[in-house]
């Protein structure tokens, strides 16, 4: 079942995260890592988005 829509609004803070299925990695190798961290930043530079806090280990982000 999918889950309901997030409420949009200006200013809106939002968790966003996501695991590995059965704790299994979602980062191989370093380089996939910060390929990500790379992306996260182009699509936070081009929404306007910034990100507060994070953390990056090899079965999830947060």
């Amino acid at each position: 079942m999918p889950r309901a829509l997030r409420h949009q609004y200006p200013e809106a803070v939002y968790h966003v995260m996501a695991r590995g299925d059965g704790g299994k990695a979602i980062f191989e190798e370093d380089a996939d890592g910060k390929a990500f961290l790379f992306r996260l930043g182009q699509v936070c530079a081009s929404h306007g988005w910034r990100v507060h806090a994070w953390v990056l280990m090899k079965n999830h982000f947060d």
